[in-house]
């Protein structure tokens, strides 16, 4: 995997502050080609969970994404999201216009340096008494921080509990917070922010990625999600002012991994020997290891896992480019052994991590093409 060109995730604040007026701010998603007018607001929601690949499968319950793929409405390109395919390390590339190598939030889980402790992300709050201040963790600058130096407004509405979060800070760090709270009528809210005044204006959407963890892509339950998806989106869409854009993306796709696919670490002697802390998740593990067994680590691993994963020494892993350039300060936040699953496999690892992680149906944070493919669409009058 080669480092992100025209085409990244890391390109979309990026076109949209060039698209505001935003100095040495560069549209290499050529998203001024799809805005006939003038704008001076844009909107940039993100569905977590809304793969490229998945989108054919979804269409059958979501008009406007439908009307989409057939060419009817709004402009589609694909995108990739950067490595690992997971939502942490997704949105701080989007906030950053950043490589996971590059601002070091390189995985769901990572083992803090120095520690035997895991940091999950997505529970990561800034007061924890053990977990690294969000500035330290992650300390690249964001787009909406750019913005504002700029004097553009850059405002972010996002679920309350995820105000005051390590991630949020790390992803969104300078953006105005509007809270939303159960019940609230989100797409509203992204709307009155559109309204009130210029600049961007950014939402998030992770029902659809609950529902394929939970029950799995294809499922009912999926379905539903991206109906509710799609009514969201034609509301921005029909509310859309006229010198306003909507840009519409994702972190990942995703894939079901059945039973016979996954491989528990935890009840077998032989994956779990010479592991001294486990992180990642199950399409990408950080294998951290005993001192002096990461070799014969590694080679237990390819053996058993021929065919099923690729398994890397950091060095490897960090050579064949899929975090990007790495700061020599993150490198210890990945395994001393890598392990990434190309087909449709999982490893779990049942007794380190929450119970409910091995009864997930969807999966996704490797580098398949259904998990790294991403859509861009641009709406515009």
């Amino acid at each position: 995997m080669s480092a992100p060109t025209p085409g990244s995730l890391c390109d979309v604040l990026p076109a949209a502050a060039a698209l505001l007026g935003v100095p040495d701010a560069v549209d290499r998603l050529a998203v001024t080609e799809s805005v006939a007018g003038q704008v001076d607001r844009i909107a940039v929601v993100l569905v977590d969970g809304l793969g490229w690949h998945l989108l054919p499968e979804l269409a059958g319950s979501a008009p406007l994404l439908a009307s989409v793929l057939a060419g009817g409405a709004g402009r589609m390109t694909q995108l990739t999201c950067t490595f690992p395919s997971t939502t942490p390390s997704s949105l701080v590339s989007l906030g950053t216009g950043a490589q996971p190598g590059e601002h070091g939030i390189l995985g769901f889980t990572l083992n803090v340096p120095g520690t035997e402790r895991v940091l999950t992300h997505i529970y990561w709050r800034s007061d924890s008494p053990w977990a690294p201040p969000p500035a330290q963790w992650q300390p690249l600058p964001t787009w909406f921080e750019r913005l504002h130096r700029c004097g553009v407004a850059a405002r972010a509405v996002l679920p309350a509990l995820f105000v005051g979060s390590g991630l949020t800070d790390s992803a969104y760090r300078g953006a105005d917070f509007r809270p939303s709270n159960p019940g609230d009528d989100y797409a509203q809210l992204v709307i009155d922010e559109l309204r009130a005044a210029p600049g961007l204006v950014y939402g998030y959407t992770a029902e659809l990625d609950t529902a394929a963890h939970v029950f799995g892509i294809g499922s009912p339950q999926w379905h539903d999600a991206a109906a509710g998806v799609d009514a969201l989106l034609t509301r921005l869409v029909d509310a859309l002012p006229a010198n306003a854009a909507l840009l519409v993306t994702a972190d990942h796709g995703g894939l079901n991994v059945p039973p016979q696919a996954r491989v528990d670490m935890d009840t077998d002697a032989r994956l779990s020997a010479g592991i001294r802390v486990v992180a990642g998740e199950p399409r990408v593990r950080y294998l951290h290891t005993e001192p002096g067994a990461a070799v014969d680590v590694q080679a237990t691993w390819s053996a058993l896992l021929d065919g099923r994963a690729q398994v890397y020494s950091r060095d490897q892993a960090v050579a064949t480019g899929m975090f990007g350039p790495v700061d020599p300060g993150h490198l210890a936040r990945i395994g001393d052994v890598v392990v990434i699953c190309p087909g449709d496999t999982a490893v779990l690892a049942t007794k380190r991590e929450p119970a409910e992680a091995a009864r997930l149906i969807g999966f996704h944070g490797g580098a398949t093409a259904v998990e790294m493919a991403i859509p861009l669409i641009v709406f515009a009058l």
